[in-house]
């Protein structure tokens, strides 16, 4: 009898140690590699200027980039959009977060929020009138929900919206708008005596204006601005006839929530690799201090979050391709990931001793902006109540 032929060892990749890549084909893996291209290529080089400036200054160049990468309203079908899996989305979500929260942020506002509102509640003719342009980066969206005294609790939005003949007149204020002091269009949510509208407000409208948002010392690299609104008179056909009430906004954080589920991991990435390299290459003691075992402790749980983190968010893009997620499991997603992505930054920052907070390294620079990523889309508290409700069946928001 000939001997037993012994299986070869599959070969082992340390960057994945769940062989995670296995589970992608070749697009989903060429649409990875090009958008981390191009995130080395236009945003790497200069991100810690931009930074520390606290400015985007090419921002509408880097949008007619995306556009032409096919990243905005990505997922989304027609209209000159990619029409791409969730999971390729995703992908494209954390490259993009690797880079930096705020390109991720851009991408996220434009296609997750104002074009995915637009696409899933507007009229034909408002569908053709923007998302092209904003599909192709030519026109830049943002999302007014969230106001100075209205965050987690958007039922209480004070944004108002009467009729005025054939009209309508929009007069409230929106904060922490992610683009936008540079946005073409905003979809703006307020209140009427239907209930909750949204509306499509082109930005040169009388009445408009958007002031950016300086002084944070979070997504210094991303444009956020104030939005106010002192009786901007719009057409009839300026709402979107689709959805009435906060399963509009709602539905459009969804969507939002699931790309930084994705994106989040980006973040966690880029600090771990940072910390990888350092602990192989500064030595202490007479020797890296990669090799001593608390170092290696440190590296072993920030992988096995990583990672995990990784397999949660492509579940949860595959349920998403299949029609099957549901909003419980995007906040379990958004919950999870976040606040693991935050904690592998901060340990990363230790493994970096002094070095973790300077912006020759991405480590401190990360943990910063995923203290916004933590807020938005859903604070901490909103996503374990969401999951306690769906544990219990008893509501506990109010």
């Amino acid at each position: 009898m000939s001997a037993p032929v012994t299986p070869s060892k599959p070969s082992f990749d340390p960057g994945d140690l769940l062989g995670l890549d296995d589970l992608l084909d070749p697009e989903d893996l060429a649409i990875r590699s090009t958008v981390r291209a191009w995130a080395a290529d236009r945003v790497l080089p200069h991100i810690a200027d931009w930074y520390e400036r606290g400015e985007l200054p090419v921002i509408r160049e880097l949008t007619r980039e995306l556009g032409a990468l096919g990243a905005l309203g990505m997922s989304l079908k027609g209209y000159g959009c990619a029409g791409a899996t969730a999971v390729q989305y995703g992908l494209a979500c954390l490259e993009l977060e690797a880079a930096d929260s705020g390109i991720r942020s851009l991408v996220s506002v434009q296609g997750s929020l104002a074009m995915y509102a637009i696409h899933r509640f507007g009229s034909e003719e408002q569908k053709q009138r923007w998302l092209p342009a904003m599909a192709a980066g030519e026109l830049i969206g943002c999302f007014g929900l969230t106001e100075p005294d209205h965050g987690s609790d958007p039922a209480g939005m004070r944004t108002h919206a009467k009729r005025d003949g054939g009209d309508w007149v929009l007069t409230g204020r929106k904060m922490w708008i992610t683009n936008g002091s540079v946005a073409d269009v905003a979809v703006v949510w307020a209140q009427t005596d239907e209930g909750i509208r949204g509306f499509v407000v082109p930005t040169d409208a009388p009445g408009f204006a958007a002031v950016e948002i300086k002084h944070k010392w979070s997504l210094r690299a991303s444009v956020t601005s104030e939005l106010v609104l002192d009786e901007v008179r719009l057409p009839a056909d300026a709402v979107l006839p689709e959805v009435t009430g906060l399963r509009g906004p709602l539905g459009c954080l969804s969507h939002a929530r699931y790309g930084i589920v994705w994106g989040s991991m980006g973040a966690a990435r880029s600090s771990f690799e940072a910390a990888v390299s350092y602990a192989k290459t500064r030595e202490q003691f007479g020797r890296p201090i990669g090799g001593f075992q608390l170092t290696q402790a440190k590296l072993a749980d920030m992988a096995v979050e990583l990672h995990k983190g990784i397999l949660l968010a492509h579940h949860l893009g595959r349920r998403l391709d299949a029609g099957k997620l549901r909003p419980e499991q995007v906040s379990f997603g958004k919950l999870n990931n976040v606040r693991e992505a935050i904690e592998i930054c901060r340990t990363s920052r230790t493994i970096l001793g002094a070095n973790g907070i300077s912006l020759e390294y991405p480590v401190m620079r990360h943990a910063t902006n995923l203290e916004s990523v933590l807020t938005y889309e859903g604070t901490v508290e909103m996503h374990q109540l969401v999951l306690g409700k769906a544990l219990t069946g008893l509501d506990a928001f109010r």
